[in-house]
């Protein structure tokens, strides 16, 4: 057992409370499992889940238990949340069990009926929004590229259109990532989901946006894309945040007259569009960095080819 973890178990002695009092067992439990994930996204989904399941318990007086996860999961389904935001809540929940089970905090049968409440089950599959090639041509047009800004976010809608990156991904780039490899522009060694790492073609009219923003910002290493006081100065060393690449998407896209466009979906237009100009499905798989690209690279015997990449030819 952890010794900083104190031997006491929260799930049999969780006292009525007017108001969140979270014991500090349970508090390192929820250290430890938020600290366990790479993802700022899942961290801060699991956070908001800990605390919304505790709450509960100590709002309605129960012991954490299976009946209480039921009731927990019950609440977010009548509260019309997504299934999927609901899952990823109930698999937090049940990886602080599971960390108490470690930590001899809770028997393990007793873990074992709580975890075993299922997640909601997906009711169809969610459509999404994909770009054709006119409408990405619209999008990329929509930043004033006679200033400093414009130059900055046509440099970001360049990179999640033409190189799917996903935004953590493109918040987080760094300029050294840019490489030459087999003699053409890549964004080499790129951490995506996991930890996994890939290397993703950088088609010329991608390069060029980033040149033109750089060269203009004075970016010469450290973080590609930068805050910028209201005035229009770079802020030295600040990298963008993600919820600053979400804006410049969906600001962009409601300028061309389409609603609930964002990040992701500039990836998946990348994608759809890659394989309606002849892209090999395994090669798009490596572009994206999907769980899948390994099993599949050994599947079909196929290796990255990065002279000619799927995302060369889209006309952008």
């Amino acid at each position: 057992m952890d010794e900083s973890i104190p031997a006491i178990s929260p799930f049999s002695l969780l006292p009525p409370a007017t108001h969140l009092t979270i014991p500090p067992s349970v508090a390192a439990l929820r250290t430890m499992v938020t600290n366990s994930v790479p993802s700022g996204h899942t961290r801060r989904a699991y956070g908001k889940a800990f605390d919304d399941f505790l709450a509960l318990a100590i709002r309605t007086g129960q012991p954490i238990s299976r009946q209480l996860f039921q009731q927990y999961r019950a609440e977010m389904v009548n509260a019309g949340l997504g299934g999927s935001t609901i899952n990823v809540r109930l698999s937090g929940v049940r990886k602080l069990v599971n960390e108490a089970r470690e930590n001899d905090l809770v028997d393990p049968s007793d873990a074992g009926r709580i975890i075993s409440v299922p997640n909601v089950p997906a009711q169809g599959v969610r459509l999404g929004q994909w770009l054709t090639v006119d409408q990405t041509r619209d999008l990329l047009a929509v930043p004033d590229r006679s200033r400093l800004k414009g130059k900055r976010d046509h440099a970001i809608l360049s990179i999640l259109t033409q190189s799917a990156l996903r935004r953590e991904e493109a918040a987080h780039l760094c300029l050294d990532r840019l490489q030459l490899r087999e003699g053409r522009w890549v964004l080499a060694d790129i951490r995506g989901k996991r930890g996994r790492v890939r290397t993703v073609a950088l088609p010329a009219g991608a390069k060029a946006a980033i040149d033109d923003w750089t060269r203009a910002a004075g970016i010469t290493s450290g973080p590609v894309f930068r805050r910028l006081t209201k005035s229009g100065r770079v802020l030295p060393g600040e990298g963008l945040g993600v919820w600053a690449i979400w804006d410049v998407v969906v600001t962009s896209a409601k300028a061309i007259g389409i609603e609930g466009f964002g990040p992701h979906d500039a990836r998946r237009s990348c994608a759809k569009l890659c394989r309606k100009k002849g892209g090999a499905l395994e090669q798009i798989q490596f572009m994206l960095g999907h769980e899948s690209i390994e099993t599949t690279a050994i599947y079909t015997a196929c290796e990255q080819e990065l002279a000619i990449a799927v995302n060369d030819g889209l006309g952008l």
